[in-house]
């Protein structure tokens, strides 16, 4: 089971105290206590594995190393231990406690989420003229702590929606490597598989239903993974008896959701076109295609309909390898601060 949404509490290292301690060696004198070590801090990384939220479904509580008390004879407190913690790439990390936001965008991208404590001084650093014996120390301050909230918005080139069971698990799987669950009765994927197409990553949405904006059915899990996809493909099951209405629920969900969804580019793609007759098909197509010039009939089984559906594949990823080469030669933007 995929875990895209949850919440825990975090807390940084203490830091450790200082020492109370005078010179041992003989003919010294004088005070040698030693500064506390700092407390571990916490990060978050970000990871490709999909699958990572899944180690806080029962491990709410994450607590960074303390620093270690300072010692005599000048010896500092180690510092505490920092604490990674191995996010997907795509979650953004609400911070509830201050009311702040934070994305992992990339693999490797390294964001510090929770600051460790300072250690305190020993009595070595009180030293006067006039306090030649000093006994004050500092205790360590402590770490920072926060109830977090972590959110995966799949980030992906396309992403597959419309009603349950039109045929997106089984064209994903046809295009990719992927392996999602497929069979011949009505039913709706559980969480979003993604696949691969070259350079493409493709992102095949759980099935939506009316009213999934507003939290019916799976669809409200599910419709933020749809934000930071750059392309829509559109599917409808020529099964149905009103293609133009199934378009219109999803369409509307979509902007409930966020009016933002509906401007993203968007391919139609009546699919299952085996499973009626030709007549029908066309009177189908001929429908969609005054929303949109562009739709197409697609088939698992028919493997011209397959290739023009590759053909769209194909043009999508020249068009995103251009832009890459764009940017890898445009100057490089200044790096966004990333302290939580």
């Amino acid at each position: 089971m995929l875990i895209d949404d949850v919440a825990i509490k975090i807390s940084a290292g203490n830091g450790g105290k200082g020492a109370v301690a005078f010179n041992k060696n003989l003919m010294s004198l004088g005070p040698a206590g030693a500064t506390g070590g700092n407390g571990g801090n916490i990060y978050g990384e970000g990871v490709s594995d999909l699958s990572a939220l899944n180690q806080f479904r029962f491990k709410k509580v994450l607590v960074a190393e303390n620093g270690f008390d300072g010692r005599g004879q000048f010896r500092d407190g180690h510092n505490g231990k920092d604490l990674t913690l191995k996010l997907p790439v795509g979650t953004v990390i609400h911070n509830l406690t201050n009311n702040t936001d934070v994305e992992i965008t990339k693999i490797g991208e390294c964001v510090l989420i929770a600051r460790g404590g300072r250690g305190g001084k020993g009595n070595f650093h009180f030293r006067s003229s006039t306090n030649t014996s000093p006994k004050e120390f500092q205790p360590g301050l402590p770490g920072e702590n926060f109830d977090l909230r972590l959110e995966l918005k799949l980030i992906a080139d396309i992403g597959f929606v419309g009603l349950p069971n039109v045929g997106k698990s089984s064209f994903l799987n046809h295009v990719s490597n992927a392996k999602s669950k497929v069979a011949n009765y009505p039913f709706t994927t559980l969480e979003p598989n993604l696949g691969v197409y070259y350079e493409l990553i493709l992102a095949d949405i759980p099935g939506l239903i009316e009213g999934s904006s507003d939290g019916r059915g799976l669809g409200i899990k599910f419709l933020r993974h749809i934000e930071r996809t750059h392309i829509i493909f559109h599917f409808i099951s020529a099964e149905s008896p009103n293609p133009k209405k199934d378009y219109e629920i999803i369409r509307k969900e979509l902007g409930l959701y966020n009016k933002t969804l509906l401007k993203k580019p968007e391919y139609l793609f009546l699919t299952k076109n085996d499973l009626i007759t030709e007549k029908n098909l066309k009177e189908k197509l001929k429908t969609l295609k005054k929303i949109n010039s562009d739709a197409t009939s697609i088939s698992i089984y028919d493997l011209d309909s397959l290739k023009n559906a590759e053909k769209i594949l194909n043009e999508i990823k020249a068009q995103k390898i251009s832009q890459g080469n764009q940017t890898s030669t445009a100057k490089h933007p200044a790096k966004r601060r990333l302290d939580a």
